[in-house]
């Protein structure tokens, strides 16, 4: 059980696997009011930067679960790094299976909605873990634009253009499946810009070393049409951000 070498690969030495810079994720913690001693639980947490940055700026405690073997470890190379490994912990297994043993007062899926099937399969996979009035905090993309083709549907990550909702139809979700929508922070083009554009001096950098690979051919194509998805496409049609939520 491991994420595919090419997901690994690809996101390099980023540290925030998703449109979030380091003063959005700071923003986050802040605006919803962490306290010392909050527990949260982070489904797909990549490699740890949401538990140990709000462990050293907040105090909170907290467990991460991801799949990739090698995100895991660089979480806990992270949490020594910031000094919290005595509040955080990463454990390797399958998020979408995962079950907590005691609840939390936050639980967390950034950009991994497909762990449930969507939004909402991961809201009830996420509550699961909830202790009584606690918060769950959700990472979705969303249209900012109505997509006008089938190609610019294909190039923001979706098969059909249902498979994400503008704004206002995504917090009509949340809010029909029965939570509040109480904060929120979004990405912005600049946010998007560092994240996609990291992947590309990472690919370039790795076929140079690497260009006998047999990912070599498909990192080459990437790294020729991924700029351009991006810039005509998903900086311009494709939002994303994270939804603090309160059951109603």
């Amino acid at each position: 059980m491991d994420l595919d070498r090419s997901f690994v690969i690809r996101e390099g030495d980023l540290r925030i696997l998703n449109p979030f810079d380091a003063d959005k994720l700071a923003t986050l913690g802040r605006a919803i009011r962490l306290r010392p001693d909050d527990t949260l639980l982070d489904l797909c947490s990549g490699k740890g930067e949401l538990l140990c940055t709000w462990a050293r700026a907040h105090g909170v405690r907290g467990t991460g679960v991801d799949i990739s073997t090698v995100f895991t470890a660089a979480a806990r190379r992270r949490a020594v790094e910031l000094a919290v490994a005595d509040r955080v912990r990463f454990v390797h297994d399958d998020a979408a299976g995962y079950l907590h043993p005691v609840p939390v007062d936050v639980a967390a899926c950034l950009g991994a909605s497909w762990i449930g099937g969507g939004v909402t399969g991961t809201i009830d996979i996420l509550a699961r873990a909830l202790r009584p009035g606690g918060m769950l905090l959700v990472g979705e993309p969303y249209w900012l634009r109505e997509p006008p083709d089938q190609e610019t549907v294909v190039d923001c990550h979706a098969t059909v253009r249902d498979d994400f909702h503008d704004l206002p139809g995504l917090v009509h979700r949340i809010q029909a499946h029965g939570w509040e929508v109480v904060e929120m922070v979004l990405a912005d083009r600049d946010s998007w810009d560092r994240y996609a554009a990291a992947h590309w001096l990472t690919l370039r950098r790795w076929l140079d070393a690497h260009p006998d690979d047999d990912l070599a051919g498909r990192f080459r194509q990437e790294l020729t049409e991924d700029p351009l998805r991006h810039v005509r496409h998903r900086r311009e049609y494709l939002g994303w951000g994270v939804f603090a939520l309160l059951r109603r």
